[in-house]
């Protein structure tokens, strides 16, 4: 199933997911066997995924709607323009949300994918 997720939503998971939390451990397990559903049409990227549930175990978390991961966006120049937020229901991934924080410019996938990418280079 990992070749129906595309490389933006894969990038932007393994960011956000990239701790060794227990919990992000186990919803990595879970990549293999996820694909996107369908994505907002708003244009900010947000994916909403099916998971085998028959070959991916359950993340330890409560069994009803969870963000289980979370990332604030920084820009180049410091700013924070809004937020990806990883859900799970019933322990398993649902959703991926792309939030812009004001009604400036909004947050995409694609930057989000952009400022995560530069936020763990930095921290490499």
């Amino acid at each position: 199933m990992a070749e129906s997720l595309p490389a933006d939503v894969a990038d932007v998971l393994d960011a956000v997911l990239a701790t060794d939390d227990p919990v992000h451990l186990a919803l990595r397990r879970q990549l293999p066997h996820l694909r996107v559903r369908e994505r907002c049409t708003c244009g900010c990227g947000t994916a909403y995924f099916d998971v085998d549930t028959n070959a991916a175990a359950r993340a330890p978390v409560d069994a009803g709607t969870v963000v289980a991961a979370e990332a604030t966006l920084v820009t180049e120049s410091g700013e924070c323009p809004g937020e990806v937020l990883v859900f799970t229901q019933g322990g398993f991934l649902s959703w991926l949300e792309v939030c812009s924080w004001s009604d400036g410019d909004p947050v995409t996938l694609a930057s989000a994918r952009r400022w995560l990418r530069a936020r763990n280079e930095g921290s490499a």
